[in-house]
C-alpha cells in the first residue's frame, strides 16, 4: 500500500517541460568576458603616462595605426615607447618611412606633449619632426565633454606642421 504514494505523490500530475530560459550561464559568460577586457583595455593603450590638455575638437577618422612621439614631464622624448634622443628622431622615423610597403599614403604621426611641459619643447619635436619632411603631423590633446570633464578619446588639434612662419 505505500507504493502508490511514494511514486506520485501528487495523485495523477504529469511532468510539464520548463518554459522559462535560465540565465545564470550566461551571466557568467558576461562577467567573466568582463573581466578579460577590463584586464586587457589598459595593455592596448600607450606605455608612456602624460597629462595631456583638453579639448574640444573631435575626433579624426584614421586609415591605418599613427605613429606616436611623446614628451614626458621631464622633456625626454619617446617614439611609441622607446625613449629616442631628439637628435635621432627623423633618422628613425625615414627608417620606419623605408620599411612601409610602396603606395600607402605618409603614416601619420602624433605628437602627445604633457600638460606641464614647456610648449616650446613640443614645437621644437615637432619642427625637427617637419624638418626631416614629414607632413602629417599633429598634436594631441584629451577631449572634454559639455561639463569640462575629460573623455577618454584624444583628438588631434593640429594637421599640419608645415605652415609658413
Amino acid at each position: 500500500m505505500a507504493g502508490p504514494m511514494l511514486g506520485r505523490g501528487g495523485g495523477g500530475r504529469r511532468y510539464k517541460p520548463m518554459a522559462e530560459i535560465n540565465v545564470t550561464p550566461m551571466v557568467d559568460v558576461m562577467l567573466v568576458l568582463l573581466i578579460i577586457f577590463m584586464v586587457a583595455a589598459p595593455m592596448m593603450t600607450s606605455g608612456v603616462p602624460v597629462d595631456l590638455p583638453r579639448t574640444t575638437a573631435q575626433p579624426l577618422n584614421q586609415e591605418q595605426e599613427p605613429l606616436t612621439i611623446t614628451v614626458d614631464p621631464q622633456g625626454r622624448i619617446f617614439l611609441q615607447e622607446t625613449e629616442v634622443p631628439l637628435e635621432g628622431l627623423v633618422e628613425q622615423l625615414q627608417a620606419i618611412a623605408r620599411n612601409q610597403p610602396q603606395g600607402q599614403p605618409e603614416r601619420r604621426i602624433f605628437v602627445r606633449g604633457d600638460r606641464g611641459i614647456s610648449y616650446g619643447r613640443v614645437m621644437e619635436v615637432m619642427g625637427t619632426i617637419s624638418a626631416g619632411g614629414f607632413t602629417r603631423v599633429a598634436l594631441l590633446a584629451e577631449q572634454a565633454n559639455q561639463q569640462g570633464a575629460p573623455a577618454q578619446r584624444p583628438a588631434a588639434t593640429a594637421p599640419r606642421t608645415n605652415a609658413p612662419r
